[in-house]
């Protein structure tokens, strides 16, 4: 039978592979990758908690404000991705230093 632990189990490892593409990657793109893990993990976590405990549907909630976040994030975060291409010719986060042309 699958448990609150199976299901932290699996939030802790999509978190830290978030993170791990967070901190490590260059490229814009995958560092936007990285973020929506870290928000589908804090998400499944949420859901999962509400599931297992006696809490009303609040965990729900909040995992569908944090979906509608998440899309958001990835609407403005490609636009601005998008802008620095038309800018820089290059998405490399450690290469774009400075806004100004």
């Amino acid at each position: 039978m699958v448990g609150l632990n199976h299901f932290l189990i699996l939030t802790s490892i999509l978190f830290s592979l978030g993170l791990f593409g967070v901190i490590t990657r260059k490229n814009a793109i995958t560092v936007l990758m990285g973020l929506e893990l870290i928000l589908n993990a804090a998400s499944l976590n949420f859901v999962a908690i509400t599931r297992f405990t006696d809490v009303a549907a609040s965990g729900q909630v909040i995992s569908l404000f944090i979906i509608v976040l998440a899309a958001s994030e990835a609407a403005i975060a490609l636009a601005i991705v998008l802008n620095l291409y038309k800018n820089f010719n290059n998405v490399n986060v450690d290469e774009i230093n400075s806004l100004k042309e």
